[in-house]
């Protein structure tokens, strides 16, 4: 059984996939966690803490999709891994990564602790990225390269969350994703060699 503070994550996760954010209430977490209004409050102090918690559980799943040894592959391996990580956090956390990346905007702003979680994560990332670049490369080359690759698993998790994407079959996207980016991964290297 759920503690409380997981039932009313689950509900708002829930709800917020959907009715979004705007139909997203106190009131609704409630009812669906089966847990009173004074309840919620004293876990997570209203709306905004429970979208606050749930930004940062999703910042953290990213994190560990990340969270690989760069000395026991190549790094292109190591990419690999890393974007097939995301996209299977992405698919089995739609509603945490909806609201990390982009739904969010209207009616909910990240606390200061939870922009700190993210901006974590993406120090995490260009990490990750950078293994592909000289070790001289500077900081704006190691950040590009992170922006890219993010950029490129994102657009393709957005485009399957849509509904257009069901015409195609789950393994298809994998498949694409995964092509699209062992075919930027081998440009990387081969302008860096």
């Amino acid at each position: 059984m759920c503690n409380p503070k997981q039932k009313i994550l689950k509900a708002a996760s829930q709800l917020f996939l959907e009715v979004g954010i705007q139909g997203l209430s106190v009131r609704a977490i409630s009812k669906r966690a089966g847990i009173s209004t004074i309840g919620i409050y004293s876990h997570f102090k209203g709306k905004q803490g429970i979208l606050d918690e749930l930004y940062m559980q999703g910042f953290e799943l990213v994190y560990s999709a990340m969270n690989i040894d760069e000395n026991t592959c190549s790094p292109k391996t190591v990419i690999l891994q890393g974007v097939s990580n995301y996209l299977s956090i992405a698919d089995k956390n739609e509603a945490h990564y909806r609201l990390i990346f982009g739904e969010s905007s209207i009616g909910y702003s990240p606390s200061d602790t939870a922009k700190a979680v993210s901006e974590k994560v993406f120090g995490r990332l260009i990490n990750v990225a950078s293994i592909l670049l000289p070790e001289h490369s500077t900081m704006e080359d190691k950040k590009k390269i992170a922006i890219e690759f993010w950029a490129f698993m994102h657009g393709f998790v957005s485009l399957k969350h849509h509904v257009t994407s069901r015409n195609m079959k789950e393994e298809d996207w994998q498949i694409i994703t995964m092509n699209a980016l062992t075919k930027h991964i081998d440009s990387v290297i081969a302008l860096h060699n």
